[in-house]
């Protein structure tokens, strides 16, 4: 079993700086990657980047690319995301998730609770 907590998500204005943090541990060994998504209000759930576990590589969605950026401290098992000139649009439930791939199918999905960014003009 995995676990993953987020945290971070508060209220900010237009143009402000957040880091997000997502926790993760348990049976870290078998998984391949951990990535954040969001959901907006009355939205689908949307992929936000993601990082590899073992290589440490990263992919950002065209979506918040130059402005998001995803990193990992592995002495604190601890992922962050880190978003910059923030926007109205960005208000949304952040979720931390953790895959195990098996071959190129989903084996697991972890997923946190949710935290809350909330960005006023």
């Amino acid at each position: 079993q995995v676990q993953v907590v987020e945290s971070g998500g508060k209220l900010v204005q237009t143009g402000d700086s957040l880091r997000l943090s997502c926790i993760i541990t348990g049976s870290t060994a078998g998984i391949t990657a951990t990535g954040w998504f969001r959901q907006a209000p009355g939205k689908e759930r949307e992929f936000l980047g993601r990082i590899t576990w073992s290589r440490e590589n990263t992919y950002i969605a065209d979506a918040v690319k130059g402005r998001f950026t995803i990193s990992r401290d592995t002495a604190k098992n601890t992922m962050y995301l880190q978003m910059d000139s923030l926007k109205a649009e960005d208000t949304a439930v952040y979720y931390c998730n953790a895959r195990i791939f098996q071959g190129l199918s989903i084996l697991h999905d972890y997923w946190g609770q949710g935290t809350q960014v909330t960005v006023s003009e």
